[in-house]
């Protein structure tokens, strides 16, 4: 047990930076260096409110690195006025409803007998699975993306950090 008790969850750094988990999922992915394009796209997206919302939302949130491996143009594609919506779509694809952490997240693995279903906010749904000790998702697409940072809980949901941008 620790000095400040069991229930105290000490969150891990994101991107060089604390994470707060007095803080909503928008004010912590601002800080975090490894989220500038995520943070750029959301506002394109205009889900910043939704995000600074009440949730609880579980967010599967890549870093830039994961959307660098998108082919060239994608991301200054999506970030144009007129891809919005498929914007939109891409950002809500990666967001569940609800506070899933990585424990209910492979209860849910193991109860489904490997595999977990996940209903996301854009209506689709991502598979969840494991691989050693790592959560992997697979989107609609066949493309797979490890939870690398897990449970940074936020004052309105939880954030885990992935790999790959997911598409729906």
């Amino acid at each position: 047990m620790t000095d400040h008790g069991m229930a105290q969850h000490e969150n891990p750094m994101v991107g060089g930076a604390p994470m707060y988990a007095s803080k909503d999922i928008i004010d912590n992915a601002m800080q975090s260096k490894d989220h500038t394009t995520l943070v750029a796209a959301v506002k394109a997206a205009g889900l910043v409110e939704t995000l600074k919302g009440p949730g609880p939302f579980t967010v599967f949130a890549p870093t830039n690195a994961a959307f660098d491996k998108l082919p060239a143009g994608t991301v200054d594609k999506l970030l144009q006025p007129s891809m919005k919506a498929d914007l939109t779509k891409v950002l809500t694809y990666h967001v569940v409803a609800g506070k899933v952490d990585s424990m209910a997240l492979a209860a849910k693995i193991k109860a489904g007998g490997g595999k977990a279903m996940l209903k996301t906010v854009q209506g689709e749904n991502l598979t969840a699975s494991m691989q050693g000790q790592s959560i992997v998702l697979t989107d609609a697409k066949g493309g797979m993306a490890k939870v690398t940072t897990a449970d940074v809980m936020q004052s309105n949901g939880v954030i885990h950090v992935v790999d790959t941008v997911l598409m729906p």
